[in-house]
Protein backbone atom coordinates (compact mmCIF):
# COMPACT_ATOMS: atom_id res chain seq x y z
CA UNK A 1 0.00 0.00 0.00
CA UNK A 2 1.37 3.53 -0.80
CA UNK A 3 2.43 5.21 2.15
CA UNK A 4 0.66 7.90 3.51
CA UNK A 5 0.66 10.68 6.26
CA UNK A 6 -1.78 11.43 9.56
CA UNK A 7 -1.57 15.20 7.33
CA UNK A 8 -3.44 13.17 4.06
CA UNK A 9 -5.95 11.56 6.04
CA UNK A 10 -6.53 14.73 7.66
CA UNK A 11 -7.07 16.78 4.53
CA UNK A 12 -9.48 13.88 3.37
CA UNK A 13 -11.05 13.28 5.91
CA UNK A 14 -11.06 16.34 8.60
CA UNK A 15 -14.37 15.10 10.99
CA UNK A 16 -13.05 11.89 10.86
CA UNK A 17 -9.75 12.98 11.73
CA UNK A 18 -10.98 14.70 14.46
CA UNK A 19 -13.05 11.95 16.03
CA UNK A 20 -9.89 9.67 16.20
CA UNK A 21 -7.49 12.21 17.82
CA UNK A 22 -10.46 12.66 20.51
CA UNK A 23 -10.68 9.25 21.19
CA UNK A 24 -6.42 8.66 21.51
CA UNK A 25 -6.24 12.05 23.57
CA UNK A 26 -9.77 10.82 25.87
CA UNK A 27 -7.18 8.44 27.54
CA UNK A 28 -3.29 8.35 27.95
CA UNK A 29 -3.13 4.14 27.56
CA UNK A 30 -3.90 2.26 24.23
CA UNK A 31 -3.16 -1.04 22.44
CA UNK A 32 -0.92 -2.04 20.41
CA UNK A 33 -0.45 -4.83 17.99
CA UNK A 34 2.50 -5.93 16.15
CA UNK A 35 3.91 -8.67 14.25
CA UNK A 36 6.46 -10.91 15.99
CA UNK A 37 9.38 -12.52 14.03
CA UNK A 38 7.11 -15.68 13.33
CA UNK A 39 4.31 -13.72 12.47
CA UNK A 40 1.90 -14.42 15.23
CA UNK A 41 0.50 -11.37 16.79
CA UNK A 42 1.80 -8.81 20.07
CA UNK A 43 -0.76 -6.97 21.96
CA UNK A 44 0.85 -4.34 24.16
CA UNK A 45 0.09 -1.20 25.95
CA UNK A 46 1.65 2.14 25.16
CA UNK A 47 0.65 6.16 24.35
CA UNK A 48 -0.05 7.38 21.49
CA UNK A 49 1.17 11.21 21.12
CA UNK A 50 -0.58 13.36 18.91
CA UNK A 51 3.30 15.56 18.97
CA UNK A 52 2.67 18.88 16.05
CA UNK A 53 -0.65 17.35 15.03
CA UNK A 54 1.02 13.76 13.90
CA UNK A 55 0.11 10.60 15.93
CA UNK A 56 3.96 8.95 17.28
CA UNK A 57 4.14 5.98 19.17
CA UNK A 58 6.42 6.16 22.28
CA UNK A 59 8.37 3.05 23.61
CA UNK A 60 11.35 2.31 25.69
CA UNK A 61 14.87 1.16 24.55
CA UNK A 62 14.82 -2.34 22.84
CA UNK A 63 11.31 -3.33 24.03
CA UNK A 64 9.59 -6.24 22.02
CA UNK A 65 7.12 -4.07 20.62
CA UNK A 66 9.92 -1.55 19.39
CA UNK A 67 12.19 -4.38 18.37
CA UNK A 68 8.69 -5.75 16.52
CA UNK A 69 8.22 -2.72 14.49
CA UNK A 70 12.18 -2.34 13.58
CA UNK A 71 11.90 -5.64 12.03
CA UNK A 72 8.40 -5.28 10.46
CA UNK A 73 6.74 -1.87 10.96
CA UNK A 74 3.12 -2.86 10.23
CA UNK A 75 1.18 -2.18 13.39
CA UNK A 76 -2.46 -1.49 14.49
CA UNK A 77 -3.39 0.37 17.51
CA UNK A 78 -7.01 0.55 19.26
CA UNK A 79 -7.96 3.51 21.37
CA UNK A 80 -8.27 2.51 25.22
CA UNK A 81 -12.75 1.99 25.08
CA UNK A 82 -12.44 3.57 28.89
CA UNK A 83 -14.51 2.58 31.69
CA UNK A 84 -17.95 1.79 30.68
CA UNK A 85 -20.19 1.48 27.39
CA UNK A 86 -20.76 4.98 26.66
CA UNK A 87 -17.97 5.38 23.59
CA UNK A 88 -19.54 9.27 22.85
CA UNK A 89 -17.00 9.29 20.13
CA UNK A 90 -17.48 5.63 19.13
CA UNK A 91 -14.34 2.68 19.36
CA UNK A 92 -11.56 4.10 16.93
CA UNK A 93 -8.34 1.92 15.51
CA UNK A 94 -5.55 3.37 13.20
CA UNK A 95 -3.38 0.51 11.32
CA UNK A 96 -0.46 1.15 9.31
CA UNK A 97 3.16 1.62 9.45
CA UNK A 98 5.46 2.85 11.72
CA UNK A 99 8.60 4.50 10.88
CA UNK A 100 11.35 5.45 13.37
CA UNK A 101 12.30 8.48 13.93
CA UNK A 102 16.08 8.89 13.93
CA UNK A 103 16.70 12.41 12.98
CA UNK A 104 18.61 14.20 15.87
CA UNK A 105 17.12 17.43 15.25
CA UNK A 106 13.61 15.83 14.98
CA UNK A 107 14.70 14.19 18.36
CA UNK A 108 16.11 16.94 20.01
CA UNK A 109 12.78 18.85 19.73
CA UNK A 110 10.34 16.11 21.03
CA UNK A 111 12.50 15.82 23.78
CA UNK A 112 12.46 20.03 24.61
CA UNK A 113 8.62 20.00 24.01
CA UNK A 114 7.64 16.49 25.55
CA UNK A 115 9.53 15.68 27.86
CA UNK A 116 9.90 11.87 27.85
CA UNK A 117 11.59 9.70 29.78
CA UNK A 118 15.21 8.70 28.62
CA UNK A 119 16.28 6.80 25.98
CA UNK A 120 13.27 5.90 24.19
CA UNK A 121 11.89 4.84 20.32
CA UNK A 122 10.13 7.39 18.88
CA UNK A 123 7.76 5.98 15.78
CA UNK A 124 5.86 8.48 13.44
CA UNK A 125 2.72 6.64 11.60
CA UNK A 126 1.81 6.18 8.28
CA UNK A 127 -1.51 5.48 8.35
CA UNK A 128 -3.13 3.00 6.18
CA UNK A 129 -6.43 2.13 7.12
CA UNK A 130 -8.60 3.82 9.65
CA UNK A 131 -11.44 2.77 11.46
CA UNK A 132 -14.74 4.68 14.00
CA UNK A 133 -17.26 1.88 14.76
CA UNK A 134 -20.48 3.92 17.12
CA UNK A 135 -23.72 4.13 17.34
CA UNK A 136 -26.24 6.39 15.76
CA UNK A 137 -29.59 7.28 16.76
CA UNK A 138 -29.04 4.57 20.04
CA UNK A 139 -29.21 1.03 17.48
CA UNK A 140 -27.63 1.71 14.34
CA UNK A 141 -24.08 0.61 14.23
CA UNK A 142 -22.31 2.55 12.12
CA UNK A 143 -19.14 1.72 10.74
CA UNK A 144 -16.35 4.55 8.64
CA UNK A 145 -13.25 3.19 7.24
CA UNK A 146 -10.83 5.28 5.56
CA UNK A 147 -7.48 3.54 3.24
CA UNK A 148 -5.47 5.62 1.25
CA UNK A 149 -7.02 6.74 -2.45
CA UNK A 150 -10.16 5.86 -1.53
CA UNK A 151 -13.49 7.55 -0.60
CA UNK A 152 -14.43 7.34 3.08
CA UNK A 153 -16.78 3.80 3.30
CA UNK A 154 -19.60 4.00 5.37
CA UNK A 155 -21.54 0.83 6.55
CA UNK A 156 -24.83 0.88 8.97
CA UNK A 157 -26.37 -1.74 10.25
CA UNK A 158 -29.66 -1.84 12.81
CA UNK A 159 -30.77 -4.94 14.64
CA UNK A 160 -33.40 -5.65 12.53
CA UNK A 161 -32.73 -8.48 9.21
CA UNK A 162 -32.21 -6.52 6.22
CA UNK A 163 -31.17 -3.17 7.53
CA UNK A 164 -27.56 -2.96 6.29
CA UNK A 165 -26.82 -0.09 3.90
CA UNK A 166 -23.46 0.67 2.13
CA UNK A 167 -22.40 4.06 1.16
CA UNK A 168 -19.56 3.51 -1.24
Amino acid sequence: MTPTSWTDFRTAEPALADTVRRRFERYRHHVLATLRADGSPRLTGLEVDFWRDEPHLGMMPDSRKALDLRRDPRFCVHANPGPDAGMADGDVRISGRAVEVTDPDVLARFIDERKPPEPFHLFRVEPTEVVRVGLEDGDTLVISAWRPGRPLRTIRRGNDEGTLSQDL
